[in-house]
């Protein structure tokens, strides 16, 4: 196949014994050539590590012949045949030989037929919460605007993005009637967007939201006439804006501040730093295994109850 030219180094005497006394019954000729050979290319500093080499480089070429791929390395060493040869159901591996070989191919490649490194793209960060005077100050904006419809829905926007975490669909498909008044809490029921729910609204935002709803009634509470229409909360935004001090509000900084407080409120850091967790994919696991709250409960965490 011609893979003097991906030669790595110089194998031991060792090494050299086991690559070539390697004649596994499990994969036809062609494959453990091919593994022979590519092991020998990528050079393994020890006989264990040329062994899993091995395994893991027949694996790949039983996989090659089954879906009709030349047995180059340039062809089956290719970081998705790789991924390819891991993940479908006809490799008939465990899921920790799977993790194990994909490892050691991915070794092998580097040292054969290296491909180019991918690209890093930039993940973009959690915005910044705004302080409570920041709110305060968007606050007495709002209460600023020229007529009683603009002051409603600019004090809507702040509550209902500062005070329930909601933001896009959630936001501006929500009519007044969604904004529900119950013993000591109000709720907002949320029925737009992909994830219909009910939201408990922060204590200090209850009377603004409720007036606010009051004034929409059966329309929607942030303006608009269809929840499709785009840039329907633009005009509120522009109009929320004091210069230097208070530039103009973002969406994402108002649903950011919500969830700082009410991560805050239940004590999210202080169990996180306790169970030792820094990754949210791990806190979706476990919320899977527990229990969903009822309403009540749910209202008491969120910081619901005045």
């Amino acid at each position: 196949m011609g893979c003097t030219q991906y030669i790595y180094g110089v194998p031991s005497e060792l090494v050299v014994s086991a690559i070539e006394g390697f004649t596994p019954r499990q994969v036809s000729l062609e494959a453990a050539r091919f593994a022979r050979e590519v092991t020998a290319a990528a050079f393994p500093e020890s006989v264990n590590r040329a062994k899993a080499f091995l395994f893991a480089t027949s694996r790949l070429g039983a996989f090659g012949e089954q879906v009709g791929l030349a047995l180059r390395p340039e062809v089956l060493l290719h970081p998705s045949v790789i991924e390819r040869c891991c993940h479908l159901a006809r490799t008939a591996m465990a899921p920790a030989t799977r993790r194990t070989v994909r490892a050691n191919l991915r070794a092998v490649a580097r040292r054969v037929a290296p491909s180019p490194s991918p690209a890093a793209l930039s993940r973009e960060r959690a915005k910044a919460p705004y302080s409570a005077k920041e709110i305060a100050g968007y606050l007495a904006l709002a209460d600023a605007q020229p007529t009683e419809a603009r002051r409603q829905r600019a004090s809507a926007l702040v509550s209902l993005s500062a005070g329930a975490g909601l933001v896009g669909a959630d936001l501006k498909g929500l009519m007044g009637t969604d904004v529900v008044a119950q013993e000591g809490s109000v709720v907002v029921n949320v029925r737009a967007g992909r994830r219909p729910r009910v939201v408990p609204v922060l204590a200090r935002y209850h009377e603004r939201l409720l007036s606010a709803a009051g004034f929409a009634g059966d329309r929607l509470v942030i303006g608009g006439t269809s929840p499709e229409r785009r840039n329907v909360t633009s005009p509120l935004t522009a109009s929320l804006s004091g210069g230097a001090d208070l530039p103009r509000i973002e969406i994402a900084r108002l649903r950011a501040t919500w969830l700082c407080e009410v991560a805050q409120g239940i004590g999210l850091r202080a169990f996180m730093d306790a169970a030792g967790i820094t990754c949210s994919q791990r806190l979706g696991d476990l919320v899977a295994e527990l229990p969903r709250p009822d309403e009540e409960r749910t209202v008491a965490l969120l910081g619901g109850r005045s």
